[in-house]
């Protein structure tokens, strides 16, 4: 069986940014931050196939190299592979890995791969950061809540996003919360390229935009 801390460590190099500095660190010297170590005890020996679960809080995710790096209830630092098949539940609704944003708590539920990797197939969100007012950049906060209105450009209903054009040409994309409204929902669902629009959202970054509310 390949050695999971190798596997790890190679698993890693496709991250960027403070995800990849935390999860480098965790891997490197000392058996407290090797990925086997972490999720051994629940995989019960490590054999390719086995599953089980795991608690913690996003870090991130990769989307260029399909991972999700998860800091474990007890500090450690951990990266999962997902996949289009991947699901993300929260509140009994189903959502997509790139709608999950760092401070989530969630449960995942995982199996080691045939080279020592680590696949989860589903996760469930148990608290999002953006309705418990964690503090991100641009968290969900209510004095963060601005007015925007563009042109629709791009529009990605399995994902929940679409692209908005505003009046100087600047493009940021607008993802759902979890939380959406069901009459948001049905409003995302009715959205056409060039369409204007006007929501109420609140900046994750200098191109994300979660939406709030349609208006």
């Amino acid at each position: 069986m390949t050695n999971p801390r190798r596997a790890a460590r190679r698993r890693l190099t496709g991250l960027t940014g403070l995800t990849a500095l935390l999860l480098l660190g965790a891997c490197s010297g000392g058996s407290g931050g090797a990925l086997g170590n972490v999720l051994g005890a629940v995989l019960g020996g490590g054999q390719g196939g086995q599953g089980g679960q795991v608690a913690g809080t996003v870090q991130g995710v990769n989307t260029q190299s399909q991972q999700i790096g998860l800091q474990t209830s007890d500090g450690q630092q951990v990266a999962l592979l997902y996949d289009n098949n991947t699901k993300v539940v929260y509140q009994n609704q189903l959502y997509a890995v790139t709608n999950l944003e760092r401070g989530d708590q969630v449960v995942a539920r995982i199996q080691q791969t045939n080279d020592g990797g680590y696949y989860t197939d589903s996760l469930q969100v148990t608290q999002s950061v953006s309705t418990s007012g964690g503090a991100t950049s641009g968290g969900g906060g209510s004095a963060n809540v601005q007015t925007l209105q563009g042109t629709v450009r791009q529009i990605d209903r399995a994902n929940g996003l679409f692209t908005l054009e505003g009046s100087n040409g600047a493009m940021v994309i607008v993802s759902l919360p979890y939380n959406v409204t069901r009459s948001d929902q049905t409003r995302f669902q009715n959205l056409r390229t060039g369409e204007t629009v006007r929501l109420y959202g609140v900046f994750l970054n200098n191109s994300r935009v979660e939406l709030r509310q349609f208006y």
